[in-house]
């Protein structure tokens, strides 16, 4: 009973732990051992690849200085074969040049061939032309004398028409003195009707009411006398004397602006026309009257007063060529 209660006291540890320290001793040597043969071999490695890398370093020395001399080898190629293409470019200009000396040297010998011909033929044709020309030289002495003569005829028509129109014209102005000294008598000297100059002027007030194109009374009775003594030196005048009455209508510079004249000029050519029409009807051919209206354009008095208005409102008749 003893001995079993002695072997049931505790655990004894102490056998177990040291075998396992001397276990992991053994351990821990052999590991060492083996790195420490692992570091001597790696060392014997790493002395050889640094030979190894020693014995390359000396041959990419080797090589770099044979490399050297290679390219400057090439170098020295390349300036040589660049000066025998110089050599080559410059010996084919010189072959090209005496080519084209050459070949212009036979073109020249044919040119010259051709430049004597030519010129053989250019002599012919100049003196077919020195021909023409003294053809042409006669033609126009003949005609320079022809031109002389027909010059004296029409400065000589020429002065034959003048004087003949001068003549016209001075029939006509006699016709004309005649016409408005006719109506000067009719019209008994009214200080309201003049004549000015080759015009027998009318004031517009003896023949239109104020912005009126519509004959008065009195208008009607002064321009039939107007008509009656035109249709009777009508007759008188030559037929192949050309001739028109102009009739121009006249207004001061106040403008106007009304639904049938919408300005002076409108107005002053309204009055012409209205006075051409009547003398039509009282039996002035048509042909020989003309209706002109100038508005304001040709003021007699520049002033600005109503006579002078008064002066430029009027109704100017004139004798004359077309």
């Amino acid at each position: 009973m003893a001995a079993r209660t002695r072997s049931r006291g505790p655990f004894d540890y102490w056998p177990g732990f040291v075998d396992v320290l001397s276990t992991l001793l053994l351990v821990i040597t052999f590991m060492l051992s083996i790195f420490m043969l692992g570091q001597y071999f790696l060392g014997q490695q790493l002395n050889s690849r640094d030979a190894t890398i020693d014995a390359l370093r000396d041959r990419i020395a080797d090589l770099a200085n044979q490399l050297g001399l290679v390219k400057k080898s090439e170098a020295d190629l390349t300036a040589e074969m660049n000066k025998l293409r110089a050599t080559l470019a410059e010996t084919e200009a010189r072959a090209a040049e005496a080519a084209a000396a050459k070949a212009a040297l036979e073109q020249t010998g044919a040119a010259l061939t051709d430049a004597e011909a030519e010129l053989a033929l250019l002599n012919q044709q100049v003196e077919q032309l020195r021909l023409q020309l003294l053809a042409l030289q006669e033609a126009l002495g003949a005609s320079e004398a022809k031109n002389r003569d027909a010059q004296v005829e029409i400065e000589d028509l020429g002065r034959r028409l003048n004087e003949a129109l001068a003549e016209k014209v001075k029939e006509l102005a006699d016709y004309r003195s005649e016409f408005f000294g006719r109506l000067k008598e009719i019209l008994a000297d009214r200080p309201d009707i003049k004549i000015s100059g080759d015009r027998f002027v009318f004031q517009s007030e003896v023949l239109f009411a104020v912005n009126s194109a519509e004959l008065s009374e009195q208008a009607r009775s002064d321009l039939s006398a107007l008509a009656d003594a035109l249709k009777e030196i009508m007759g008188e005048i030559p037929a192949d004397i050309d001739w028109v009455l102009r009739v121009d209508g006249h207004s001061d510079k106040r403008p106007i602006s009304t639904p049938e004249f919408p300005s002076n000029l409108h107005l002053s050519a309204a009055r012409s026309i209205a006075v051409v029409r009547f003398l039509v009807a009282m039996g002035v051919p048509a042909n020989r009257l003309a209706a002109t209206g100038f508005g304001d354009q040709r003021p007699v008095d520049t002033a600005e007063t109503d006579e002078a208005y008064a002066r430029n409102r009027r109704i100017e008749f004139k004798l004359t060529e077309p």
